[in-house]
Formats: C-alpha cells, sequence, structure tokens
C-alpha cells in the first residue's frame, strides 16, 4: 500500500480507518508496457498500447462468452496509488484543486480504477486488450462486457 507524501497547496489529507470494511480477491494480474506510474498514459483515451490481462485460472469459466464482445470493462486496484488525499491539486488542472470524488485520479480512498479495453483476443486464460493505462502488474478486480446502449451516456455533462 502507498503511504503518504507531500501535501500540495490546495491539497486536504485525511486520517484513514483503522480497519477495512470489506474484501477484494483478486482474480488476476494486467501486463502493460508501463513500469511506473510516469510512465502510464492520463487515461485510456491517450492510450493505444496493448497488454494482457492473465487471469487466475480458477476464474476460467467466467470468460465463457466474453469474447462475443467487442469491448471489456476492467475494474482495477491501483495498489502504488496513495490513498489519503480527499482533495487534489492535478497538475492538468493548472493549480485548481478539486475533491477527490470529482476526479478521475488514482489516489483516492479506495483506489480502484475502471477502463474500457477492446478484447483482441483470448486464449485459455489469457485476454489480450487494447487502450491499457496501468502499471505493469496491476491486480485485476473484475471484468464486465461493455454494452454500448447503456454504458454510453451521450451528451453528458463534465467541466
Amino acid at each position: 500500500m502507498a503511504k503518504g507524501g507531500d501535501v500540495r497547496q490546495g491539497e486536504a489529507a485525511v486520517q484513514l480507518p483503522c480497519a477495512f470494511d470489506a474484501g477484494v480477491y483478486f482474480i488476476g494480474r494486467i501486463r502493460t508496457p508501463f513500469k511506473t506510474r510516469a510512465d502510464c498514459p492520463r487515461n485510456t483515451a491517450e492510450s493505444d498500447a496493448t497488454g494482457r490481462i492473465e487471469l487466475d485460472p480458477r476464474y476460467a469459466a467466467g470468460l465463457e462468452g466474453l469474447g462475443l464482445y467487442s469491448h471489456a470493462i476492467l475494474l482495477y486496484w491501483m495498489h502504488e496509488a496513495r490513498r489519503d488525499l480527499i482533495r487534489q491539486a492535478p497538475g492538468h488542472l493548472q493549480d485548481r484543486a478539486r475533491g477527490t470524488f470529482a476526479l478521475r485520479s488514482p489516489v483516492r480512498p479506495n483506489p480502484i480504477a475502471l477502463a474500457v479495453v477492446e478484447v483482441l483476443a483470448i486464449e485459455g486464460t489469457i485476454l489480450t486488450v487494447r487502450k491499457v493505462d496501468c502499471i505493469d502488474g496491476t491486480p485485476l478486480i473484475d471484468i464486465k462486457p461493455y454494452y454500448a446502449s447503456i454504458d454510453s451516456v451521450p451528451g453528458a455533462r463534465r467541466p
């Protein structure tokens, strides 16, 4: 687990609870060309990188039918992210701090990320995907099929 560090102007950290409320099972690892957070693109829209999902063999039957979809949603655990900032001042916002829940930053109390990736191939328990944006070896929490009919919101507002 990443430790706290410097706090930039406009940022605020909180004391984390002393115990966890739940547990997760990592179902595999995401293999990417990115060795550090600095190497990673800011998001999947900025990535054309190909990665490999190495699924734990016990979950192999869960892949049945996934090959019918062109895209999938990956939920993963950003294991190197700090978890204590509740207000952040990311560099791309030019010193305008925002609450953590108004950002897509990996720094959050529960460092869970979501990525929509293109499914290129499934061979046994190995999925080859395009549009990865995370550090090599990132723990995978879940895979879900992407449905354009319900996962896309045309006209959604953002700043």
